[in-house]
């Protein structure tokens, strides 16, 4: 797994946190749900390439 990749989702994971802090302290509780789900929706879609190259990986080992 690339190094950028980590700190990609690490960014995705400060901003979310962050802005669920905001919108919570505002009183816009569903907005902060759909943020959080949001932000696991655009981490999973930046980790399904990575598992693919995964499950390839273990298909050529156990294809000999």
């Amino acid at each position: 797994m690339e190094l950028d990749l980590i700190f990609k989702i690490a960014a995705i994971g400060v901003i979310v946190a962050i802005l669920n802090q905001l919108l919570t302290k505002s009183d816009k509780g569903e907005y902060a749900t759909l943020t959080t789900i949001s932000g696991i929706i655009i981490v999973l879609l930046m980790i399904i390439p990575q598992i693919e190259d995964l499950f390839e990986s273990i298909r050529r080992i156990v294809d000999f």
